[in-house]
């Protein structure tokens, strides 16, 4: 099946156990339709570059999945009629990357950066 990565900004009123449930009704939704998620990571509230609905944070939510496509488009529909959902995005990846994620990640775990000429 193919891999995805999804990230998701929920609105910044909701409290941490309602944004982390976001995460399981979504899980829910990929399993229910043959998928699975891999791994998910809440992100917590961050502060955006714009304002989104008049909101300048978000709560923020990492999953990665392997479903078949019309499990994604259905979690994907499912998030855009949601009202507390802002912005998804989904991108379809050969490979998921071992460990957490780079937000996860603490700078003394992160690989160097190269030189810059």
């Amino acid at each position: 099946m193919p891999l995805y990565e999804h990230v998701f900004i929920a609105r910044q009123d909701l409290s941490n156990t309602q944004a982390e449930s976001l995460i399981e009704h979504f899980s829910t939704v990929l399993s229910d339709n043959d998928g699975k998620v891999v791994m998910s990571e809440y992100w917590g509230v961050k502060t955006m570059a714009y304002k989104i609905n008049k909101n300048r944070k978000g709560h923020y939510a990492f999953m990665r999945s392997d479903a078949p496509a019309p499990a994604v488009q259905e979690m994907e529909r499912l998030m855009r009629l949601h009202e507390d959902v802002m912005r998804i995005l989904t991108i379809k990846v050969d490979a998921h990357e071992e460990g957490p994620s780079v937000q996860m990640q603490k700078r003394d775990e992160r690989p160097e950066r190269r030189e810059r000429r």
